[in-house]
């Protein structure tokens, strides 16, 4: 039997015990009609307090009240499943271009470290959300030119797909592509794949841990070239502190080990990407962010600085 059925017989049951008990004194018209329109909103928590109201100024009808609250919940219950069901079968039935959300983003940033300077900074974050597999694309440039002169240029794509294997852990795989010729590179790709753990999964705060090996390969302004074997750790972390106030904390670590264990300890090369951000919602689409990134590199190019910061404030999309 399944839990429709159950729900559906709960309902039944409330009816037969209604009708059934003469021992049950009849409830007020005028109290009846208020529960009526309580329901007729499909507001649970106005129908559950409707409910207490009337069980308080009436208390010899509180077994009729509970029978008709009783077959709301089991219509409610019975609808969500219904609809949750729905919405599972059309997951599952789209194709590859179909259920993406995304975020388009538009505002200015001031830059520290490498260049010092004011520009506008632009994103898109897209993602699908399916029943076992998300998909994660995302892309953001920073840009600033004055007299004719670029002083910031900087380019970020990023593809994570993954996988749930239980309620808490997932397999990831990540590819992707930088290019900033003011730190000294002009790409750097990375791909990585590995496990994360969902450490917190609340409504209101998520936390999620990450962790594999990685290959990088870094182009420098100069011409040269390195390849190398690095370790990824990631972690993200999202608090919403009201309804329209939400803190969200990025990182993103890698270390180049050269391929051996020793080389881990005193690694070559490690990059830190860093990013707080403070969301305030201004509508249901739309919302401004203020975020500080701080991206670290352990052994720089000749001529720059191990430390860049950036500062950005924008107006968030959703579509």
């Amino acid at each position: 039997m399944n839990s429709v059925t159950c729900l559906s017989m709960a309902g039944l049951t409330a009816v037969t015990f209604l009708w059934s008990t003469p021992a049950l004194a009849e409830l007020p018209e005028p109290v009846r009609a208020m529960l009526d329109a309580a329901i007729a909103t499909g507001d649970e928590s106005k129908v559950r307090t409707v409910a207490e109201i009337a069980r308080t100024t009436n208390p010899t009808d509180g077994q009729e009240i509970d029978a008709i609250l009783a077959i709301f919940e089991a219509e409610v219950a019975a609808r969500r499943q219904a609809e949750a069901a729905e919405k599972e079968a059309k997951i599952r039935s789209a194709s590859l271009f179909e259920n993406w959300a995304g975020k388009g983003e538009f505002g200015a940033f001031r830059a520290t470290g490498n260049s010092s300077n004011t520009g506008i900074t632009a994103g898109l974050t897209m993602n699908r959300q399916g029943i076992d597999w998300r998909h994660n694309l995302t892309g953001r440039v920073d840009y600033q030119r004055a007299n004719g002169v670029t002083t910031r240029e900087q380019f970020l794509g990023r593809y994570e797909p993954n996988v749930n294997i239980s309620d808490r852990f997932y397999a990831y795989a990540l590819a992707q592509y930088e290019r900033d010729r003011f730190q000294g590179f002009s790409g750097r790709y990375a791909i990585s794949g590995g496990i994360g753990y969902q450490a917190l999964k609340k409504d209101d705060i998520q936390l999620s841990l990450k962790a594999g090996p990685a290959y990088r390969i870094t182009e420098f302004v100069d011409g040269r070239s390195e390849s190398r074997i690095a370790g990824l750790v990631g972690i993200d972390f999202d608090w919403s502190i009201t309804d329209r106030l939400k803190l969200t904390q990025d990182t993103n670590a890698v270390a180049e080990t050269g391929g051996s264990a020793v080389a881990i300890i005193d690694s070559r090369n490690t990059t830190l990407d860093l990013i707080t951000g403070l969301n305030a919602t201004i509508s249901s689409k739309l919302s401004a962010r203020f975020s500080y990134a701080i991206e670290y590199d352990s052994n720089p190019p000749p001529g720059a600085v191990q430390t860049d910061t950036l500062s950005r404030v924008t107006l968030i999309y959703d579509f």
